[in-house]
């Protein structure tokens, strides 16, 4: 080792700040603070260090410090700098993406929707969530609760008649002006706050509401406002954690082969908003204490904080991370290990969380995981995907065409979920019409809670697919899932295909031994496959079955008759009345009744 240690420890102070240790490179290997940088920068020299520190110390070619005037202050610039240098020997949260929220338009027809980055925009923001997910999931119980629109302001100032949401009452369109704006005010105000966690006071006020309709004879008003209390109830049962009112996050640690797992459950107003998991890039041999101190720092200095945190394993500098995140929040905040009551219980069932979570990494660190860690990147994608879904279409010359949609999550293929559409009633052969009419049966139930909606959904197609999908979502008010189109490549030979984002006019060529095009060409095939069987299905059923045999008086002796004096049964759907009435065994009456059969009553 080059590096004078003895001559440098005599020039340090012994006051708080940050010390970089760096390599012969001018690379930053380990940022730290110190309370007193000399003892603190003297200990990795004077004390028995393990492997991972001797090997951090043997490449030290030189050592800058920032004097700063508290420890506090340290630690704020030390999250800073191991933010901008992501240093090796440091603990990484590689996950340091804006969080999402729920967006209330400050405007005479406010709009709830999905919100995430810099919040420039007018309005209330509600949250964080702790992915798009819950996002989705909170503002689907709105819709269902609170008909306030969601739909894009560009679709919003462009109708000329309601949309479907109207039509199932999950809006009550203000575009048209079917609503007044006291009406529509009143929505706003309950689902305010319902987001901020006063769902009793909503349902006191929904009680009120239904007596005083009742009182006027509004009985249609009266059962609506029913419906709503009991819905209300409901979800009160389900999200609301007992007894609880603050806000507050629950941090659980779980190492093991090598991995570090992170397991982050948030309640906010008595809401558990869900979990979110998160795997830093550790240092070998990091204590949890360590891994802990360094997520609280990571991922809340700078951010909003709740009232209390609970944690598995108390952190290092814990006052000092108290104090800081304190004076950032302009309230006193906790950070508690030891926990009793309902707390206990609920770290308990965050670590065990974080035990699966790093258990199911472990296992299929090599696959699935590595592949939508890949696919996260490849997109550009805010977080990893959770759900993803694809759209194929299948059909001969056009006939008895099948749309297939197909479930994968973090662990493959969902099968439970693929749903497959017989698809009716559009021009023979047009592919858009037919994955139109799929995407609206499929995102109209979900919309209507028959489903989860997908955090990607493919379309097996170019720009063209790309968009038509695109406007049937926007029709729906679907938002915050992520469009990609799939298309085949020059040469349409595997490897080559072309990836279309929304939006976007260049395409993504992925190399062909990219993982996220492995799986991409995997849902994309398995889509494809279920497309082709539900066609062979339907084809085989109509071999073995006709509208003749749905005929009364018809049969298999009539039938036999009717399909060798017309040839099958296209020549059949093309005979008149009076053609089918003179085989044999066929009155005027019948011949009618199949006339009837294929065309319809007149």
């Amino acid at each position: 080792m080059s590096f004078d240690h003895k001559a440098f420890l005599k020039t340090l102070t012994t006051r708080p700040g940050v010390y970089r240790m760096l390599d012969n490179s001018g690379e930053v290997l380990y940022v730290g603070k110190a309370r007193d940088l000399r003892k603190r920068v003297g200990s990795y020299f004077t004390r028995s260090l393990n492997r991972r520190i001797q090997s951090m110390v043997s490449k030290i070619d030189a050592i800058e410090v920032t004097v700063t005037h508290t420890e506090a202050e340290a630690l704020i610039l030390e999250n800073n700098l191991i933010k901008r240098h992501k240093p090796r020997y440091n603990v990484l949260l590689r996950d340091d993406k804006s969080y999402p929220y729920i967006f209330l338009s400050d405007e005479a027809f406010s709009r709830l929707a999905f919100h995430r980055g810099s919040k420039k925009a007018k309005g209330r923001y509600f949250g964080p969530y702790p992915n798009a997910g819950s996002v989705r999931e909170t503002l689907q119980i709105l819709q269902k609760l609170f008909p306030v629109r969601q739909c894009e302001d560009s679709f919003y100032r462009n109708r000329s008649r309601p949309c479907l949401q109207y039509q199932i009452k999950r809006c009550t369109a203000p575009c048209v002006d079917l609503v007044t704006p006291e009406a529509y005010a009143k929505d706003v105000d309950d689902a305010m706050l319902f987001l901020e966690g006063k769902a009793g006071q909503v349902i006191d006020s929904l009680v009120s509401r239904m007596e005083q309709a009742s009182e006027k004879l509004e009985f249609e008003q009266a059962a609506r406002y029913r419906d709503q209390i009991a819905a209300l109830r409901r979800i009160q049962e389900r999200q609301y954690v007992s007894g609880e009112h603050d806000d507050l996050d629950i941090i659980a640690c779980n190492s093991a082969g090598g991995m570090n797992c992170i397991q982050l459950f948030y309640v906010r107003s008595g809401r558990n908003l869900g979990n979110k998991v998160f795997f830093p890039r550790t240092p070998e041999e990091s204590s949890e204490a360590t891994i802990v101190s360094a997520f609280l720092a990571q991922h809340y200095i700078g951010k909003l904080v709740p009232q209390e945190i609970i944690v598995s394993t108390r952190p290092e500098d814990d006052e000092v991370l108290e104090n800081v995140l304190s004076e950032q929040a302009g309230r006193q905040l906790r950070i508690r290990s030891n926990v009793r009551g309902d707390r206990a219980r609920w770290l308990k069932m965050a670590m065990q969380n974080a035990k699966l979570a790093l258990d199911s990494r472990l296992a299929s660190k090599s696959g699935m995981e590595q592949r939508l860690d890949n696919l996260q990147t490849a997109l550009g994608l805010e977080e990893l995907p959770g759900r993803m879904e694809c759209f194929d279409i299948s059909h001969t010359g056009g006939e008895l065409t099948v749309a297939s949609c197909v479930v994968f999550d973090r662990n493959g293929p969902l099968k439970s979920d693929y749903r497959r559409f017989n698809i009716e009633g559009i021009t023979p052969g047009d592919d858009y019409a037919a994955m139109d009419q799929a995407l609206n049966r499929r995102y109209t139930r979900i919309m209507n809670g028959e489903g989860k909606l997908p955090d990607i959904l493919f379309i097996d197609g170019g720009k063209g697919q790309l968009s038509a999908a695109a406007q049937v979502l926007d029709e729906l008010a679907v938002t915050g899932v992520f469009l990609v189109g799939v298309a085949k490549g020059v040469s349409r030979k595997p490897g080559m295909e072309q990836l279309f984002l929304f939006g976007s006019d260049a395409p993504i060529i992925l190399p062909a031994d990219s993982p996220a095009l492995h799986l991409i060409q995997q849902i994309r095939d398995e889509a494809h496959r279920f497309a082709i069987t539900g066609h062979r299905q339907r084809r085989e059923r109509r071999r073995n079955t006709s509208l003749l045999d749905e005929i009364p008086g018809i049969g298999p002796i009539r039938r036999q008759r009717l399909l060798k004096q017309f040839g099958g049964l296209q020549g059949i759907s093309r005979a008149g009345v009076e053609e089918m009435a003179k085989v044999e065994g066929i009155s005027l009456q019948l011949a009618t009744q199949i006339y009837e059969a294929f065309h319809g009553e007149e």
